[in-house]
Order: C-alpha cells, then sequence, then structure tokens
C-alpha cells in the first residue's frame, strides 16, 4: 500500500519528495515511487457555485430574488484547473493508496483548499493526517510528517475557513447586488458613464475603503492653526543649547487662554510680550530648578510578523504590501524563512530551546556572520526562552518570521531586493540576543522671573542591539529611522555632543546659566497623514486604529480586519476596482472619486460595513469557531440574519436624492474628468 502527499502548489510537493528521500518518477501531475505518491494543486481547485447553478433565474440581478441564502451550498470544480483535480481525485480514491498526508499551507486557507478538494473526490476508507509545518527545512517537513495529527483534529479549523468563504459569499453577493440595483443608475448617470456602474461590496474590502476615505475628509477639513513659542538660546561654560518655554503652575501665562497648549501662543502678539517683559529685567540669566540625570534602555523590539515587515519594507523599499508578501513567500519556499502567512511577534518555547541551530545557520551569511559568531561564543540564546521573545500564549498557528539558517548559497541566485528583504528579517532576528541600547537623558528646568524653559538631551552610551540593527543598504534612512524608533513616544531632545553633555552634567539647583538670546519659533498644526500601504496593513492590524506604539499594539493584537494572509490582496483589489490609487513611488494611498461615491453609497444605506470594530468582531468570531468556542450554526445564524436585515433596509429607502448632494459635496476635490467614463479620478495632494 502506499502513503499519498499532497502539497498546495508542485514546487512544495519537489520539496517533500526531496527530504523524504524519494526515487520518484515524474508522472502527469504527480511523482510517484514504490511506497509513496507526491501530488500537488495549483492554489485553489473548487470554488463556490454562483447563484445561477443553484437556478437559471438567479443570474438576472432582481430585489425579488434577495436575500440570496442557500440553506445548502454549492461548489464546483474551477474549469482552469480540472485537470489537476482530477488528477488529484484519482489519486485519492486509488485503492494501493490507504494513508493520505495533507501538506497545503498550515493555516486556515490552506485547510480550506484541500477540504474542498476532499469534498468533491470524496475518499472513503483512507486513514488521513495533517502536516503542520513552520518552514520547508528538510528537518522541519520530515518533523511535520512525523507528528501529523488525524485530519479531524483540524475540523474547527476548517469549519472557521468554509464559515469565512461563506461570509464573504453572501456578503458580496447580496450587498453588491442590492446597492447596483439600487443606485448603480445614479453612479452612472452623475458619471457619465455609458454603462451602468456595478456597486462591488466586500466584507473587509469596504471597511478598508471606510478607513481611507475618513482620513481623506479629515485632511480636507482640517484647518491649521499657528502657533508661536519661544525658545532661548542658553549658555553654560561656552557651549550654547536652546531651551523651550513652558506656562507651567507659577507662570503668568498658566491656563491662559491665550495658549496653545503649554509651550506656545495662538498670537505672535503673546509671545513678544513674553520677550519683551523677560529681557526688560536684567541680567538675561537663569536659575536652575532642577536637572535630572538618568539612564535609559531601549530593547531590541518584537521579531517581524507579515503586518510589520510589509510596514517596514513600504517605509524602507516603497513597495507594496502584496510585492512584500511574495518576496517573502519565495524565501520561504527557497527554505530561508519560516512560514511568512503569520500574526505573531514571539517564538515558541519549543523553537526557542533549538534556536541555536537557526543562529549557527547565519555563520554562513557574510553580511552578519560576526554577529552570529558572536552570539554562538557568548552563548546568548541560552536564556531566550525567559524573555519577551518568547511566548506561546501569543501564538495561535505560527510563530514569528525568522530566518531558518538553512539555503544561505541559494541567496546569491534571488534578486537585490528579496536579498535586502532577507537581510531585514536577518538582522532583526539576531538583534533580540543583543543587549539593549543604553541611553543617558539629562533633563533641565530653568526659571527667569517665574517663567520656566526646559531642554532635554539624550545620549547614547551602548549601542547594544542597535550595531546588528544597521542595514548595509540605504544607512542614512537606516539611521534616522533607528533614530526615530529611539525617540519613539518621547519629547523632542536637542542635539547634544559629548563635551556639551559633560559640562551640563555639572548642573546642579541653583546654577545660573547666561541666556544669550530669546526668539519665537512659529509653527502651525498638521493634519493626519495619509495612509501608505504599510501603515493601512498596520491600520488593519489594529482594527483601523493607526497605532505608532509597538507595545500598545501588542497589547491590543487579535482584534484586525482581515488576516495576515488576505490583506496584501484586499488593498490590491480595491485599487484594480480603481475605488482608491496607489502611488507607487511613495506608496500614499488616497481614495478616487468613484471610491468616495461607493463609501458615501454604503454610509447610506448599510453604515455598519464601515466600522471596523464590527469587521473585526466577524474576524473574532472565526477565531471563536476555530478554537470550538462558538458552533459553526450559531455562526451561520448569526450571518444569515445581519445579511437580511441589511436587503431589507436597502429595499426600504431611497436615498438618491441625498446621494447626488454628497457627490456634489466630494467631486470638486478630484481632477474634472467628469463625462469621459473614466473613474481613475484622485485626490488632489
Amino acid at each position: 500500500m502506499k502513503r499519498l502527499f499532497i502539497a498546495e502548489k508542485p514546487s512544495v510537493a519537489q520539496e517533500f519528495a526531496k527530504a523524504l528521500k524519494f526515487q520518484t518518477a515524474r508522472k502527469d501531475g504527480y511523482l510517484e515511487s514504490e511506497d509513496a505518491i507526491v501530488t500537488w494543486c495549483v492554489g485553489h481547485l473548487v470554488t463556490m457555485s454562483y447563484p445561477e447553478a443553484y437556478d437559471e433565474a438567479l443570474k438576472r440581478w432582481s430585489f425579488d430574488t434577495l436575500p440570496f441564502l442557500p440553506n445548502e451550498f454549492r461548489y464546483e470544480v474551477i474549469p482552469a484547473v480540472a485537470k489537476q483535480f482530477q488528477i488529484v481525485k484519482n489519486l485519492l480514491n486509488r485503492e494501493d493508496v490507504d494513508k493520505i498526508y495533507v501538506c497545503t499551507d498550515s493555516g486556515r486557507e490552506g485547510e480550506y483548499i484541500y477540504r474542498l478538494v476532499d469534498q468533491m473526490a470524496n475518499p472513503a476508507g483512507k486513514e488521513k493526517r495533517r502536516v503542520w509545518i513552520d518552514s520547508q527545512t528538510e528537518e522541519e517537513i520530515l518533523r511535520g510528517i512525523q507528528e501529523a495529527k488525524e485530519l479531524s483534529e483540524y475540523d474547527n479549523l476548517a469549519a472557521s475557513a468554509y464559515l469565512r468563504a461563506k461570509e464573504d459569499y453572501l456578503m458580496g453577493i447580496n450587498f453588491s447586488r442590492a446597492l447596483t440595483l439600487k443606485y448603480g443608475y445614479t453612479l452612472k448617470n452623475y458619471l457619465g458613464q455609458e454603462k451602468n456602474v456595478v456597486i462591488a461590496v466586500g466584507r473587509v474590502m469596504t471597511c478598508v475603503l471606510g478607513m481611507i476615505v475618513r482620513r481623506e475628509r479629515e485632511i480636507r477639513s482640517f484647518v491649521k492653526t499657528p502657533f508661536y513659542r519661544v525658545l532661548a538660546t542658553t549658555e553654560f561654560e561656552g557651549k550654547a543649547f536652546e531651551a523651550e518655554w513652558k506656562a507651567v503652575e507659577g507662570s503668568k501665562y498658566f491656563a491662559s487662554p491665550a495658549l496653545y497648549k503649554e509651550n506656545g501662543f495662538k498670537k505672535k502678539e503673546d509671545a513678544e510680550q513674553l520677550i519683551s517683559y523677560l529681557t526688560s529685567q536684567p541680567p538675561l540669566e537663569g536659575v536652575v530648578h532642577s536637572v535630572e540625570r538618568k539612564k535609559e534602555k531601549k530593547n531590541p523590539p518584537l521579531l517581524y510578523n507579515l503586518a510589520e515587515l510589509q510596514n517596514e519594507c513600504s517605509k524602507l523599499f516603497k513597495i507594496s504590501p502584496d510585492e512584500t508578501l511574495k518576496i517573502v513567500q519565495e524565501l520561504y519556499e527557497k527554505k530561508l524563512v519560516t512560514y511568512p502567512r503569520t500574526d505573531a511577534r514571539v517564538l515558541s518555547t519549543a523553537v526557542s530551546k533549538e534556536i541555536y541551530k537557526n543562529i549557527s545557520g547565519l555563520m554562513k551569511y557574510n553580511l552578519l556572520s560576526d554577529y552570529a559568531g558572536e552570539i554562538m561564543q557568548k552563548k546568548a540564546y541560552q536564556n531566550l526562552s525567559k524573555t519577551r521573545y518568547v511566548n506561546d500564549k501569543l501564538i495561535t498557528d505560527h510563530y514569528a518570521i525568522i530566518p531558518t539558517g538553512q539555503g544561505i548559497s541559494s541567496l546569491a541566485s534571488l534578486s537585490h531586493r528579496n536579498q535586502q528583504v532577507y537581510e531585514v528579517i536577518a538582522r532583526r532576528f539576531l538583534s533580540i540576543f543583543y543587549p539593549a541600547a543604553e541611553y543617558q537623558k539629562l533633563s533641565i528646568d530653568y526659571e527667569k522671573e517665574k517663567e520656566h524653559f526646559f531642554a532635554s538631551f539624550k545620549v547614547l552610551l551602548s549601542e547594544g542591539y542597535l550595531k546588528v540593527a544597521r542595514h548595509s543598504f540605504g544607512r542614512k534612512k537606516a539611521e534616522e529611522a533607528m533614530k526615530n524608533e529611539a525617540n519613539e513616544g518621547e519629547e523632542e531632545n536637542t542635539a547634544c555632543d559629548q563635551t556639551l553633555l559633560e559640562r551640563l552634567m555639572k548642573l546642579k539647583k541653583g546654577s545660573i546659566l547666561t541666556i544669550k538670546e530669546l526668539a519665537i519659533k512659529e509653527g502651525e498644526t498638521s493634519p493626519p497623514k495619509r495612509y501608505n500601504s504599510g501603515s493601512l496593513i498596520l491600520a488593519m492590524e489594529n482594527a483601523g486604529q493607526l497605532i505608532e506604539d509597538e507595545e500598545l499594539r501588542a497589547q491590543i493584537k487579535g482584534s484586525g480586519i482581515g488576516t495576515s494572509a488576505t490583506r496584501a490582496e484586499i488593498i490590491k483589489k480595491l485599487v484594480n476596482n480603481h475605488y482608491v490609487a496607489l502611488n507607487k513611488k511613495t506608496q500614499i494611498i488616497t481614495p478616487t472619486l468613484m471610491g468616495e461615491m461607493i463609501h458615501d453609497v454604503v454610509l447610506v444605506s448599510m453604515r455598519a460595513l464601515l466600522n471596523p470594530e464590527l469587521t473585526a468582531s466577524w474576524e473574532k468570531g472565526l477565531s471563536y469557531v476555530a478554537e470550538g468556542t462558538i458552533t459553526e450554526q450559531d455562526y451561520m445564524e448569526k450571518l444569515n440574519g445581519f445579511v437580511a436585515r441589511r436587503i431589507d433596509g436597502v429595499k426600504q429607502v431611497n436615498h438618491q436624492a441625498m446621494l447626488r448632494g454628497m457627490f456634489d459635496q466630494a467631486s470638486p476635490f478630484y481632477k474634472s474628468e467628469k463625462k469621459t467614463g473614466k473613474v481613475r479620478k484622485t485626490a488632489k495632494e
């Protein structure tokens, strides 16, 4: 009897055959040896049937047939891959096959790909086992096969995969048909197009469109407010530095309505008045009120998950999340890194015990071999399991993306960009074995006439992990990014060299400082930033909130929009639908006029679809199904009810007149291309 191994794609099947040392003969759509067969899907082989497969009458869009909520869903083989499906089906049902190893991607979508094939092929009387791996190294493949569990142990995961597909299907078909029937003609007329406009709606896609449009409108409605700060050029022992005035308690301006925050004025005249008051009270000196000295440590950041890596690559290389995913997928298939579609930023306890193997392998990676060697020599990996970089509770399917330490010889054959992304992953990984960077911080508060001036300084004492974290490419950009990371969440630090710091460290309460000059620095409030492709991925991961602080991001994990596997594809779909525009040079994302109009249609008809928290709650519900906390039936009841109520709401109201007014408000912000039939109208930057 033979074992049958089913992978997700041909290249992965080859790796399994190689790892198992099979002497295989190449057949049409599979490999075969004396005691085993290795075959593959080519992504999805089976898909959900369109409504017309249930009833030909459903091909015509009509409110009479909405909502469309079938009791049993139908599936069909995708015509383009029907030949490979037939090959896989025949192999699954071969009499000499008694054991099936499911080797599709270790995640919800990989599970779904196989389960659909199994459902259509219906192999009976076979033992089925699930291979769950974190990388494609020979060692990991063999471990996955040896420890493969019964396929039935993944039934809850499969249930959540089916539900995710049903949810997207029901919302997409029902809501797209309903809104197109109700408002497609309104959009067609407004844009002056010949063909009717199809309003494409998606559970996650529409929510993300809402985030982009809302941000654009916040920027549009933002009114800049000027403010005026008072700065003092201050001198001590012949060295000058800058200090900033703040209206703290005791100041005659404390809690004054003339203030913009505590460190500026709304009117220039008030700032001038303060300077005039201070300069009229000689001598122009300040008395030190307090000096605070402390050392601060900055720990290496957590490891990369897919969202963090996509954000980093967007900043470093100005590439889209979709492109980053393609690159890291290729690195995975070349055995260079672990599984990419992960939400975790930590390692498992089991992996941490064997982590020296990954580090040891990087000693062959010329760029970082010295660092890997130093870690191995000092055995800096020994207590890793006791650090914040290891936490089994924060891992669902897979741990963070790290180098395997294998496949280094294949790096040279990869593109320059792929090599750079590998370097980014490897540096982040090795950083966690180095100590924190250490800074000397000094804060000074001095006063003149009960008005206080403040200055803070930060100097690097020990670079710790920073020495390995600096990329070999774009040195200036990389160093700037690390400087920003070091100062994240802090007030601005005044530039300071070692000599100045040494002199200022002598200061104590009562010390006298000379004020050389008082000047006004004008500023203005800034509007929110537009999303770029990387920051949008992070905002999706965090339920619509763009959270810059890494620690805070880690705290609210698990409440995201979409998944690590789907987020890049959602952004790509929005771009392909011409609902948003992606600037390839800057990766900045803006809505198109069509995108804003679609947003407004949803806003007046199905506002709930634009709510990130609600969309995240659906995703959380799927996680509960995968965990076995709620049943598939409970979830479907909730889903059917949600769809039916929204369709009923659309049927009962007409918002055409209101929408035309909303379109008129958005239209002036776009290049005038009405009546041309084009819809790629992007926001004026």
